[in-house]
C-alpha cells in the first residue's frame, strides 16, 4: 500500500513541512525517523513528522537515515520552537543522534534500590542547603516513579557532575544512561537518564518523572541561538506526559517558585558555610589585595593537608570597572538605580546612563575616584606576593589536565576544577552585588553557596568563606552571616511582580543589523518596545502574547537575533 509522509528539512530558512512519497526501499520509515530527500534540486536531510494521504506528483524519499526522536517527543519540540522563536529543525537536530542508528537495545526493568531512601520529597521546589547531598532526593524520586512507565530524567549543571552521579546511582542498583554515546539507550527508554542541560531533550519515548538539581543555575540556559531553558522545557514535557517534577535550588528564583509547591531543608542554616564579611572601606591602602583577616585564614589553611588549600575568586563585570573613593572607600553608584558607575570620557555614569555626572564621591565629596583593580592575572600575581608561594591561575581556558598549586586564583571556572579546599576568599564581592541585572542578589548568594561546597558546612566546622566588600550595609551580606534567606526570596518575588519580570511577564532581546526593522514590524498593542545598549527589548504580560507577536512580525532581509527569556 502506498504511503506518504510529511518532512521538515534541515534548511533553516524554510520552516515548514513538505510531503514526500515512500517506495519499497523506504517502506520502513516511521514518524520521527531521519531521511534524505530532494529539496529544490538539493539533497538534504530531514525528519518525518507525520503521515499523510498519498497524492499525485509527490517526490520520493531518497534514503532512510535511521532513527530520530520518538514520535511522542515531536509535539514538545514543536512547542519549543515557538516558545523560543526558533525553527523546528533546530530542536529536531538537538534530539537526534550524531550518527546513523538503525536498531535499539532492550531496556532493563527498573529494579528496586539496594537501600531504600530514608527521606521522601514531594514533587515541587525544594530549597536545599548548598552542602546537602541531593542524592537522597534523586533516590526518592526514583522510588516514587519506578513503577510508572517511562524514564526518570535527572539534570545537573555539569557533565562531570553527571558522570559522578551516574556512578553513585549504579552502585545502588539503578540502570542509568547518559551522554550522547548512549543515545540508543535513551531512545529505547532506559529507566534513568542523567546528564546536563541537553538531557531535557533526551529522546526517551515517555517521561516517568524529572529532577533538576540547582535548577536556578545559569548553565541550564543556552546562550547560543535559540536561547532555550532546560527547566521550562522539562516543565512542559512533564505536563504533556503527566509526570512529576522535582527542582532543587540554593535560593529559589521567582520563576522557579511559580513552578510548583515549595519545600525547605529543615536544617538550612546548618548546611551553609561559615561566612566572614570583611568591610574594606577603611582598609589601609598598603594592606594588599587580601585583607589581614583573609591573609591569616589563608596561612591557617596552608598549614592543613588539603591538596588545594586556598581559593581566591574574582568575578569580573566585562568591560566595566568599579570606581571607589580613595578617601572614604565608598563605591561610586548611580543615585537612581544604585548600580555601579563607570568612566564615560571624563565623567561617570551607570550602564543605563541615568545620570552623566562629574567625578566626585557622593558620600564625602572627594574628587579622587580610583579604579578598583580587576583581572585574574593581576590578582594572581599580587596573591602570590602576599602569600609568598606559587599560585595557579584558573579560567575557562585552562587545560583540564593542568596540575594545580595549593593556592588557586580564578573565576567561577574554579568550581569545576577544585572539589575541596580550606578557605575560599571572594576578593571583590561587590562585583556580584552591583552587577547590572535583576538577579544580582541571587547570583551572589549562589556563588557563596558553591564556595560552601568546597569548604564544608557550619555543622561540620571544617572551612571558611571570606567575603571582601566595600558595602557595609547590605541585605545579602546579613543573610549570608545568618544563613537565612527568606527576606531576599520575598523581596525578589515582589520586585519581579512590580517590574513584570518572569513569571509575571515575558521579555525578549533583539540584536543585530536587522533588529530595528524587525522590531518596527512587531505590531502588537500589548508588547512594549524599549531601547537597550545592545539593541531592543520587547516586554509583554505573558509568554504567549510575546511569542505570538514575534511570529506575526515580518522578517527583514538583514540578520538579527532574538533571545526569548
Amino acid at each position: 500500500m502506498a504511503r506518504a509522509v510529511r518532512v521538515i528539512t534541515e534548511v533553516a530558512a524554510v520552516d515548514r513541512p513538505f510531503d514526500y512519497e515512500l517506495n519499497d526501499a523506504t517502506a520502513n520509515v516511521g514518524v520521527g525517523d531521519r531521511v534524505r530527500v530532494d529539496f529544490h534540486n538539493r539533497s538534504v536531510r530531514g525528519w518525518v513528522v507525520d503521515e499523510v494521504a498519498v497524492s499525485e506528483e509527490l517526490k520520493i524519499v531518497k534514503k532512510w537515515l535511521g532513527l530520530g526522536p520518538p514520535a511522542s517527543e515531536l509535539a514538545l519540540l514543536r512547542w519549543a520552537s515557538e516558545r523560543w522563536y526558533s525553527t523546528w529543525s533546530r530542536f529536531l537536530l538537538a534530539a537526534s543522534p550524531k550518527r546513523i542508528v538503525t536498531s535499539l537495545p532492550t531496556p532493563p526493568v527498573a529494579a528496586s534500590l539496594v537501600q531504600t531512601p530514608t527521606l521522601t520529597y514531594e514533587p515541587g521546589v525544594v530549597q536545599l542547603a548548598p552542602t546537602t547531598d541531593p542524592l537522597g532526593l534523586v533516590l526518592s524520586a526514583y522510588e516514587a516513579t519506578r513503577e510508572r512507565p517511562g524514564s526518570l530524567l535527572v539534570l545537573v549543571p555539569t557533565e562531570a557532575w553527571a558522570m559522578r552521579l551516574r556512578g553513585r546511582l549504579e552502585q545502588r542498583g539503578c540502570a542509568v544512561a547518559s551522554g550522547e554515546e548512549q543515545w540508543e539507550r535513551m531512545r529505547a527508554g532506559w529507566p534513568v537518564v542523567v546528564g546536563a542541560r541537553g538531557t531535557a531533550l533526551a529522546p526517551v519515548p515517555l517521561v516517568a518523572g524529572a529532577v533538576v538539581v540547582d535548577a536556578d543555575d545559569e548553565s541550564f540556559r543556552s546562550s547560543a541561538s535559540p536561547t532555550w531553558e532546560a527547566v521550562a522545557m522539562l516543565r512542559e514535557r512533564c505536563r504533556l506526559d503527566g509526570a512529576p517534577l522535582w527542582c532543587t535550588s540554593i535560593i529559589p528564583s521567582p520563576a522557579l517558585l511559580d513552578r510548583g509547591d515549595y519545600q525547605c531543608d529543615p536544617d538550612l542554616a546548618g548546611g551553609w558555610p561559615r561566612v566572614d564579611v570583611v568591610d574594606r572601606r577603611q582598609s589601609d591602602p598598603h594592606e594588599g589585595v587580601l585583607s589581614d583577616v583573609a591573609l591569616r585564614a589563608a596561612h591557617r589553611a596552608l598549614e592543613g593537608d588539603e591538596v588545594v588549600a586556598v581559593v581566591v575568586i574574582l568575578q569580573r563585570l566585562g568591560t566595566g570597572r568599579l570606581l571607589a573613593c580613595a578617601k572614604c572607600g565608598e563605591l561610586a553608584r548611580c543615585a537612581q538605580c544604585l548600580q555601579a558607575e563607570e568612566e564615560v570620557d571624563d565623567m561617570v555614569a551607570c550602564a543605563a546612563r541615568h545620570e552623566l555626572r562629574a567625578r566626585f564621591c557622593r558620600h564625602c565629596g572627594s574628587t579622587n575616584l580610583r579604579r578598583v583593580r580587576s583581572g585574574v592575572t593581576t590578582l594572581a600575581r599580587d596573591v602570590a606576593a602576599q602569600l609568598q608561594c606559587p599560585v595557579s591561575e584558573v579560567t575557562a581556558s585552562l587545560d583540564a589536565n593542568a596540575k594545580l598549586e595549593r593556592v588557586v586564583v580564578g573565576t567561577e571556572a574554579t568550581w569545576q576544577r577544585v572539589r575541596r579546599t580550606g578557605v575560599v576568599i571572594f576578593a571583590d564581592f561587590d562585583q556580584y552585588l552591583l552587577a547590572p541585572r535583576e538577579s544580582a542578589r541571587r547570583t551572589a548568594v549562589n556563588a557563596v553557596g558553591k564556595a560552601g561546597r568546597l569548604v564544608g558546612s557550619r555543622r561540620e566546622g571544617r572551612g571558611l568563606v571570606i567575603v571582601q566588600t566595600r558595602r557595609g550595609e547590605d541585605g545579602v551580606l546579613e543573610a549570608l552571616r545568618e544563613g537565612s534567606f527568606e527576606t531576599i526570596v520575598a523581596g525578589d518575588v515582589a520586585t519581579a511582580e512590580l517590574l513584570g519580570i518572569a513569571p509575571y511577564g515575558a521579555s525578549a532581546e533583539v540584536t543585530g543589523d536587522g533588529a530595528r526593522d524587525f522590531v518596527e514590524g512587531v505590531a502588537h498593542e500589548f508588547v512594549n518596545v524599549l531601547v537597550a545598549p545592545s539593541g531592543f527589548v520587547l516586554r509583554a504580560k505573558d509568554i504567549e502574547t510575546l511569542t505570538r507577536a514575534l511570529r506575526d512580525a515580518p522578517r527583514p532581509a538583514a540578520k538579527f537575533r532574538v533571545a526569548v527569556f
